[in-house]
């Protein structure tokens, strides 16, 4: 492909665009109908010649069905592959191949053909593109003195045929149901191979492209030997440009889509490269369905350690189409204009994300909607009406070398066309909707990602499905989800019951799983929530409940000051009892209380909660209004009509997210980043006061609040807490031990008082004096304190302090009468702590 799609070549135009002064966002105003055109977003960018470029492109590549999409492996060892290549019905598929590569061979001469043989004559299979090894006996010995061992499903298929060869093959096994093989050279020739190859060991110059299919086609042929008559297509990968220890695949194939407009059937070939290593470079090259190999493309593993992705949202190539889907020519011509706009956002954005990251990011997370047709909108409920959006999804060139792992939005699921175009590793049937599968899951270093196909709204089969992607992968320290609904979104999707409803049956599973992030999409405008657990539904209602609330309530009509967020058109004081239901629903689904903390753009560290995060859309191809009212779970948010992504730092104990907008390459939110399995000194942690006990005769050991970073810790899982000289009144002590992810002690004190006092008898005595009599305190108490007043509330006092139980009072004015009540006091530190006042007792001086 041209360098449309490469940056580079504008790389000084576009350097001078962004710094000749103050950065001016490239749309001053979102176009009328929330989507982003791609000139004016060329044009902001000063890219606009690659605009020029695409669109005279886009009228050769839009028919083309078989784009090649890569998808993480499993783990960082595999890569997946899928593409399309048109249904040959013939035998002809083999024949067009073993001719190609025998004129190659007879072209080359010694230049090409007597390296090759060197290198191929042994051949070693490695693994199926299911990833499946097959344990291989032991050949005869052959001139090479190599061996080849095969994997491929049919076995009596491959019994029929001759596979024997004048080189020994050595071994032969096959396990039912799989149809894929992988092979391998042997290092050693690879190595003598390179010897052969150019200085700079890439393959021979070739004068045309067609000599370079035909020189990887005899590659192939000699790394399969008689397997090489296998009619489904190839796929050859290794490492450097001249393919050392090249590995061969063989596609495994399934019927797809039939083009009714040419008759023209497509199947889907899917393959599992294995082996890979990290930090190497490799080249990989496909067959075509005319027995042609694609120009090798270079895909490059990256470090597992510590390693960046990119996060993107609802690409939905062809949403900015506003025609309906009528079978007319003003339909297809308007859906080939909105994929072309679409898709060369989408490229942008892309190629801006790698930029952001120095071209290291390992792979793409989509939050789902790759595409905007589904199949029941299609004319005609045609199944191939997406493929031109899909054409246009894969087009970017950086996606040859990119995997994306890709997530079943709403417009993704309706149609197989999905499951084409992408093969999923680790794909269960748990989750499954009936037409696109189910979840899947892959690890890449210390992360497991799981994939949620939330288009199944069976919330058990999903916790089952987690529940056996954790269990077979124990030891990564970071779990993150993602699926398409924004189920703590704030934008026209959030406050729908059915994705609320949603959020309530699944995040009890997210947490009882220690999910440490949850990436979701759907709401076309970006968000990020604080730090969230224990959100639960408080009321109830149906997934289809104020319907016509939120259409009222959101209804910006054409007002252009309400164009990033809704009005409110509901008033907090209507009266009217269908908006008082709704406010209360809305209150209710704020989730006040699953706030863990608070704190904007500051780093949390060993959370007890979940982050969740929702993207805006990538291609700008619709954009939804955020609500009027922010809910109580967002941290921030952010809505300007203009494609966003987000980049993703993970390390061993760091998460950090940082999220900016195509055009002008500037942050939306700050900096966010998930500290965990960081230990912390308790010294550091706030103590809240602890209340004065009250003696009880038995060890006394209340409840001690602690908080570190904003965060409340948790007793028994952060720390331990030991009393001492905590049974008699006076001064105890509680001591705070760091646990789990925290170090150190702390010690603070509280008071343990005398119990309420026991006043018994006041009598008169004579000449003005008064006889208290007091019950003993129980504990240690060092004395009692009598209060003295005229008035029964006590607003003037006086106080006779005394050791013994008995007290007489003295110079009393005859005839007045005085209220009389005691206190229970101990010394603590040089100072008397005083225990409730006991009943009150009048009495009459004589």
């Amino acid at each position: 492909m041209n360098n449309l799609w490469r940056k580079s070549f504008m790389a000084g135009v576009l350097l001078v665009s962004l710094t000749a002064g103050a950065v001016t966002p490239a749309f001053a105003s979102a176009a009328p109908d929330g989507k982003t055109d791609a000139a004016s977003l060329a044009g902001g960018m000063g890219i606009s010649r690659n605009w020029e470029s695409w669109k005279a492109e886009w009228e050769a590549v839009k028919n083309d069905w078989t784009q090649v999409s890569l998808t993480p492996g499993s783990d960082f060892s595999q890569l997946n592959f899928a593409w399309y290549s048109k249904k040959d019905n013939s035998d002809t598929a083999e024949k067009k191949e073993e001719q190609a590569a025998q004129e190659f061979s007879a072209q080359s001469g010694d230049a090409f053909s007597d390296s090759s043989e060197s290198v191929f004559a042994g051949t070693e299979v490695d693994t199926s593109a299911a990833g499946e090894t097959v344990e291989a006996a032991q050949a005869e010995e052959t001139e090479s003195n190599a061996a080849t061992e095969v994997n491929i499903a049919e076995k009596t298929a491959i019994a029929e045929e001759d596979i024997a060869s004048e080189e020994s093959i050595a071994a032969f096994n096959a396990e039912e149901g799989e149809n894929v093989a992988a092979f391998s050279t042997s290092e050693n020739d690879a190595e003598e191979f390179a010897a052969e190859a150019n200085t700079d060991e890439n393959l021979p110059d070739f004068d045309t492209e067609s000599d370079e299919s035909r020189a990887i086609a005899a590659m192939v042929a000699d790394i399969l030997g008689a397997q090489a008559d296998t009619a489904a297509p190839k796929l050859i990968i290794g490492e450097g440009r001249n393919m050392k220890n090249a590995k061969v695949y063989v596609a495994e194939q399934t019927d797809a889509t039939t083009n009714t407009k040419t008759n023209e059937a497509y199947v889907s070939n899917k393959v599992t490269a294995t082996g890979l290593s990290a930090n190497t470079v490799y080249y990989y090259s496909y067959e075509k369905e005319d027995g042609t190999y694609t120009e090798p493309a270079e895909y490059v593993t990256k470090s597992t350690n510590n390693y960046s992705f990119i996060f993107v949202g609802d690409p939905q190539i062809g949403s900015s189409n506003e025609l309906k889907g009528s079978d007319t020519a003003e339909f297809y011509q308007a859906q080939s204009d909105a994929v072309r706009n679409d898709s060369f956002n989408w490229n942008t954005t892309l190629n801006e994300a790698m930029d952001k990251t120095g071209g290291n990011a390992s792979f793409v997370v989509s939050a789902g909607d790759q595409i905007q047709t589904t199949k029941k909108k299609s004319p005609g409920k045609s199944e191939m009406t997406s493929e031109i959006e899909y054409t246009g999804y894969l087009s970017p060139d950086v996606l040859k070398s990119l995997p994306v792992a890709t997530t079943v939005g709403n417009h993704d699921a309706d149609n197989a066309n999905y499951t084409y175009h992408f093969n999923t590793p680790n794909s269960s049937d748990l989750g499954s909707n009936g037409v696109v599968g189910g979840d899947y899951y892959f690890t890449y270093g210390n992360t497991l990602f799981m994939m949620l196909n939330t288009q199944d709204t069976n919330a058990a089969e999903h916790k089952q499905f987690m529940e056996q992607a954790i269990a077979a992968n124990p030891n990564c320290t970071w779990r993150v989800v993602t699926l398409h609904q924004d189920i703590y979104g704030s934008a026209e999707h959030s406050n729908e019951p059915e994705i609320t409803n949603l959020r309530y049956t699944l995040v009890p599973y997210f947490e009882a799983n220690d999910v440490d992030v949850v990436l979701t999409g759907h709401n076309h405008a970006y968000s990020r929530t604080h730090i969230l657990e224990g959100g639960h539904k408080t009321v109830e209602y149906t997934d289809d409940e104020f319907d016509a609330e939120l259409d009222k309530d959101m209804d910006a009509g054409e007002n252009p000051a309400t164009r990033y967020e809704a009005p409110a058109n509901i008033s907090a004081d209507s009266k009217e009892p269908a908006d008082v239901a709704y406010l209360n629903y809305l209150n209710a689904v704020m989730d006040k209380d699953a706030v863990e903390d608070t704190e904007k753009g500051e780093t949390v560290v060993n959370p007890d909660g979940i982050l969740y995060m929702t993207a805006n859309s990538s291609s700008g191809s619709k954009y939804y209004d955020l609500v009027p009212r922010m809910q109580s779970y967002i941290a921030n948010r952010w809505q300007e009509d203009v494609p966003t992504y987000s980049v993703i730092d993970v390390t061993d104990n760091t998460f950090t997210i940082n999220t900016y907008r195509t055009d002008n390459d500037q942050k939306i939110d700050e900096t966010f980043t998930i500290k965990k399995g960081v230990t912390e000194d308790i010294k550091s942690a706030s103590v809240g006061n602890v209340k004065n006990q009250i003696y009880t005769g038995k060890q006394i050991q209340p409840a001690i609040k602690v908080t570190l970073n904003g965060k409340t810790l948790k007793a028994g899982k952060d720390y331990t807490v030991t009393y001492t000289d905590n049974k008699n009144t006076g001064l105890a002590k509680a001591t705070i031990n760091g646990i789990g992810k925290y170090t150190g002690t702390q010690t603070v004190t509280f008071k343990i008082v005398p119990k309420k006092a026991v006043l018994k008898t006041v009598k008169a005595g004579k000449s003005g004096t008064a006889t208290v009599t007091i019950g003993k305190a129980g504990g240690k108490v060092s004395g009692y304190a009598i209060q003295v007043s005229t008035d029964s509330s006590f607003k003037k006092v006086t106080t006779y302090r005394t050791a013994k139980t008995t007290y007489t009072l003295k110079n009393l004015s005859k005839g007045k009468t005085y209220y009389v009540r005691v206190k229970a006091f101990t010394k603590v530190s040089d100072k008397n702590v005083y225990g409730a006042a006991s009943k009150t007792i009048k009495v009459k001086a004589k």
